[in-house]
């Protein structure tokens, strides 16, 4: 192949990821503002998160209000950001100097989730249950 001919399709075959936005990390205390989920930055800012359901579930639990939260995703304006897909494991807690996986825990069943609420099995509330890796369960 002669070495425009290369340097053409190399080029051709990156421009779909070069559209792509780059990941990036929001971070700050997570607090509700007007029944909506946000986080508070360090300059007293606030930031909207949005994502797919079972994201939005996490970020409106009560009990990881007050929480040093950190998001992975993308801004889409300097007070929007859209975390990652809840799959991608993308919502973190920074505690004592740890980065810690919010996960879900069943004690009944031994289940783990990503999301809170009722274990599918027993219908018993799963626990909040920071982790610092995701070796579940």
């Amino acid at each position: 192949m002669k070495p425009h001919r290369r340097t053409f399709l190399a080029l051709l075959l990156g421009a779909p990821w070069a559209a792509l936005p780059a990941e990036r990390s929001a971070r700050g205390t997570l607090t509700m503002a007007g029944g909506r989920p946000a986080l508070r930055t360090p300059a007293g800012a606030l930031v909207y998160p949005s994502g797919d359901e079972p994201t939005m579930g996490v970020l409106r639990d009560q009990r990881l209000l007050g929480f040093d939260m950190e998001l992975m995703g993308a801004f889409t304006s300097p007070d929007r950001f859209t975390v990652n897909p809840i799959h991608t494991r993308s919502i973190f807690v920074h505690r004592d100097g740890k980065r810690l996986m919010v996960t879900y825990w069943c004690d009944v069943c031994a289940i783990r989730t990503y999301t809170p609420g009722k274990c599918w099995c027993c219908q018993e509330e799963t626990a909040l249950d920071l982790r610092e890796k995701d070796d579940a369960p």
